[in-house]
């Protein structure tokens, strides 16, 4: 699923991510990559994939223990955290924290703050590392700006309570649905969101030309993505939504991968025969959220 908008033209939006997305050629580098890349992590929240999390992480350190370090440097690209309301962590929660500490004493960890993260100086010991606003990546001669992305979405500065309405809902729809086949199709039915996926996209290339940067690495949106370009866009995706994705960075290539799945989901008959129906509520729900923030030019 590579999004484009070079005819100008709004991309497909599938409901599934593929198992790999590739741009600037077919295969990296032999590791170690230059970097690998997470974001929107939300530490906290019902919905957080921390088991996968653990399990990513735990095989890096293991990799790094036998000699053979996957990656230079582990960049969290924001939103480690849903809230800075630390007793909604559970204990697999605090176990990823444990392992970020870890490998912050073995390769460099960069972490880029993200609109839920709360004041770096509260959050930032941690981890152990320093928390910046945006950061330069080099990779094969290019130049990668990462950054998280919130500063580019005004919707959420604009209409806080119809933020708030979109995340309870899209919640409540991925603990409904283990496989998150609704949630995702939800964002897809949703114009508020496809134009807040624009929004971050188009101001982010603009200020990644700025900087004199070839790329630019978002999260924010929850949505993969590589977009080739005079300036390529990529999207790390999340750590809410199963399929998890992330990026891996070598030699100038980026690759979002997938992570793996211990336990797999399997099709509950009942609820696939339920998804048009649910599919048509959706649709007008969107509508109605639509309508409500017709306010913001977007």
């Amino acid at each position: 699923m590579v999004l484009s908008r070079g005819d100008g033209r709004r991309p497909s939006f599938p409901s599934d991510i593929g198992d790999r997305l590739e741009c600037w050629g077919d295969k990296l580098d032999s590791p170690p990559l230059d970097a690998m890349i997470i974001s929107d992590i939300h530490l906290g929240c019902e919905n957080c994939q921390a088991r996968r999390l653990c399990r990513l992480l735990e095989d890096m350190l293991e990799k790094i223990s036998a000699g053979h370090p996957p990656t230079r440097r582990l960049i969290i690209n924001g939103d480690v955290f849903d809230s800075i309301d630390f007793r909604r962590l559970k204990k697999t929660h605090w176990k990823v924290l444990s392992l970020l500490r870890h490998l912050s004493d073995k390769i460099e960890v960069v972490w880029t703050c993200g609109n839920h993260d709360g004041p770096a100086e509260i959050v930032s010991h941690l981890l152990g590392v320093q928390v910046l606003n945006e950061y330069i990546l080099e990779s094969g001669g290019r130049r990668m700006l990462v950054i998280h992305g919130h500063i580019f979405d005004d919707f959420i500065d604009h209409h806080p309570v119809l933020t708030w309405l979109g995340d309870q809902i899209y919640n409540v729809l991925q603990r409904v649905d283990r496989r998150h086949y609704v949630a995702r199709l939800a964002k897809a039915k949703s114009k508020i969101f496809l134009h807040c996926l624009d929004k971050v996209q188009i101001r982010s290339l603009a200020y990644a030309a700025k900087l004199g940067c070839q790329a630019v690495i978002c999260g924010h949106t929850h949505h993969a993505a590589a977009v080739a370009g005079p300036i390529a866009y990529f999207n790390s995706g999340c750590w809410t939504e199963v399929p998890s994705t992330y990026l891996e960075i070598g030699g100038g290539q980026v690759r979002i991968c997938t992570a793996e799945d211990a336990e797999p989901v399997t099709a509950d008959p009942a609820r696939t025969a339920r998804h048009e129906v649910l599919e048509e509520a959706l649709s007008t729900c969107s509508s109605e959220l639509h309508y409500a923030a017709v306010g913001d030019h977007v």
